[in-house]
């Protein structure tokens, strides 16, 4: 049971506090929190179960905000975790985002979605499509009619048609003229090569999203060629396990519009689409470096939207960095970035240039980390394949879509 959720921004400032139950949390648990992770950096803000003196923490951070909450009791953490990552889903959508201002221009609808996600301290009702229909998402009608009419609230007098049904995520009878069902697998690859050049590892994390728009009841199976790769998953809600764990087929009864219907690892692979190829030397207080790009294995589709960033290390006073393809931009923070776009056909992009180092350095001994990012439409490098997508009962003018797309996540090219 939480008995309390705190939203603090990047600096600190407590931006919201939400009690859940009639045991008061003193905010001093912030302050405790905020020190903590003063003295201990980062690495704090990785756990996300924390033991304080007087209630355990849990917490995650999305986009600089940080959700924190407590309890006095012990309690399932990965319950806890979930649903502030539902919190924080369902927020996102809401304000088209997550940043200090939103939350503090939209502090009533924030607060009043935690009113119906979360009951007593157990969570209630977490599908964005239901706390649609109970509270208005924020527009500038909205907020018009509110300072016209004194009104701040955005509840409903009448409760979702779909909030006394079995499938709580779906209205009682949607209606369309036209009946479209659209699956999107969007993957990432992590990936970590060491100074030798060597895949150290390498896997993805994929999400399978769905964009429903059926009229009335539909009951789904969705099964894939090859279901064994996959490790892992986690399931909406809608999800009936039992047919997935004894034939891997994934049988549902869809909410209405946009939703991820699955997630999922793939791990182990033994091959990356791009290389990076970077070397550094130093003398004499200058440091010359050299960066190659380039297609390590053709996928089949056009890899786009390359970008190479690194972080030059704090004891490097200058950069004069330049290359024969694309654009190199160095910020005040000393953060570089090339970016790429589309490899030529004719020439491998190349970034060159020297690193001055600050006055008694003769070498450098602090090497950046390279990060890559890319973007691949049309193919999962996983090498899932979506097998079929059925409809027990076919309504009229069906139409089915099937996309793929992979991107960089974590792409650590290390010195």
């Amino acid at each position: 049971m939480l008995q309390c959720i705190f939203l603090l921004s990047d600096s600190g400032e407590v931006m919201l506090e939400k009690q859940l139950t009639g045991h008061r949390v003193d905010r001093s648990i912030c302050a405790w929190f905020w020190d903590q992770y003063i003295s201990q950096g980062d690495s704090f803000k990785a756990l996300p179960v924390i033991a304080s003196p007087t209630h355990y923490l849990f917490q995650i951070v999305r986009d600089g905000i940080t959700f924190l909450a407590c309890s006095q009791v012990e309690m399932p953490p990965l319950m806890a975790i979930e649903f502030l990552c539902r919190v924080a889903d369902v927020l996102s959508e809401y304000l088209g985002g997550l940043n200090e201002d939103l939350i503090k221009d939209n502090f009533i609808i924030v607060y009043e979605l935690l009113d119906e996600m979360i009951d007593n301290g157990f969570p209630l009702t977490t599908e964005p499509s239901i706390l649609k229909e109970m509270i208005a998402p924020p527009n500038l009608v909205s907020k018009m009619l509110s300072v016209v009419t004194g009104n701040a609230s955005n509840v409903s007098d009448t409760l979702p048609s779909g909030a006394g049904s079995c499938v709580p995520w779906r209205p009682t009878d949607p209606k369309y003229s036209s009946n479209e069902v659209y699956v999107d697998l969007v993957e990432e690859m992590d990936a970590i090569v060491n100074r030798d050049g060597e895949l150290v590892k390498c896997e993805i994390y994929g999400e399978v999203q769905m964009n429903s728009q059926l009229t009335g009841f539909p009951d789904l199976t969705l099964s894939f060629a090859n279901p064994s790769i996959l490790e892992d998953m986690r399931f909406h809600p809608c999800v009936r396990y039992r047919p997935w764990e004894s034939h891997q087929v994934l049988s549902f009864v869809p909410p209405d519009g946009e939703f991820k219907l699955m997630s999922y690892r793939v791990k182990k692979l033994k091959n990356t689409p791009v290389y990076v190829k970077p070397q550094i030397t130093s003398d004499s207080g200058t440091c010359r470096i050299s960066v190659l790009v380039g297609i390590r294995s053709d996928p089949g589709k056009t890899i786009e939207s390359i970008t190479l960033s690194f972080q030059l290390p704090h004891c490097v006073s200058s950069a004069d960095l330049s290359s024969n393809h694309g654009t190199v931009t160095i910020l005040s923070n000393k953060t570089c970035t090339w970016t790429i776009g589309r490899i030529p056909k004719d020439k491998t992009p190349c970034l060159s240039g020297t690193l001055a180092l600050e006055p008694g350095l003769e070498r450098l001994h602090v090497f950046p980390t390279f990060k890559l990012g890319f973007k691949i439409m049309g193919i999962a490098l996983s090498g899932l394949r979506i097998e079929k997508l059925d409809l027990q009962t076919i309504p009229p003018r069906l139409y089915k879509g099937f996309r793929a797309q992979t991107r960089a996540g974590e792409f650590d090219v290390r010195l």
